[in-house]
């Protein structure tokens, strides 16, 4: 056995994805955002988050998947991303699960539309469950998020 990695679980359409619980500060329901001019357009804007300017971005949108109207299932899942904390926007948050390092395989070069540099892994839990591990680091890159610390200031 390897060694026990939390996740938080998360999806976006039917597929399952997953993040590393530590680097999740909170889960907030979705709330009126303020839209930042010349960024991305998965960058859907900030919002103040006890008192923090946090920037929010559309993971569907991130990915090129095509964009869906936000339901009382939408969930915005605040992670660390180096010093930064960044707002991601998915369809639903499940659960939190135990995953064995061991069954976590390297990402294949493409994962329903999404490329491998995005991709931690593909953790196999259970018998037919397959889970989307995110890169954090891969999913906003150095210069978005120059550009996301210029929206907090």
């Amino acid at each position: 056995m390897g060694e026990e990695l939390k996740v938080i679980v998360f999806t976006l359409g039917k597929e399952e994805y997953g993040v590393e619980v530590e680097k999740v500060r909170t889960i907030e329901r979705m709330q009126p955002m303020t839209r930042v001019p010349k960024t991305p357009e998965f960058v859907k804007g900030v919002i103040n988050l006890r008192g923090v300017v946090t920037p929010v971005i559309d993971l569907r949108g991130r990915f090129g998947f095509p964009e869906t109207e936000y339901t009382d299932n939408s969930r915005i899942i605040i992670v660390a991303v180096g010093d930064i904390e960044v707002g991601l926007i998915v369809d639903s948050a499940n659960d939190v699960i135990d995953v064995d390092s061991d069954h976590i395989d390297d990402p294949p070069e493409i994962v329903g539309g999404i490329k491998a540099k995005y991709l931690h892994g593909i953790a196999k839990v259970g018998e037919s469950r397959l889970l989307v591990l995110l890169n954090l680091k891969e999913v906003l890159t150095k210069s978005e998020i120059v550009q996301l610390e210029n929206v907090e200031e």
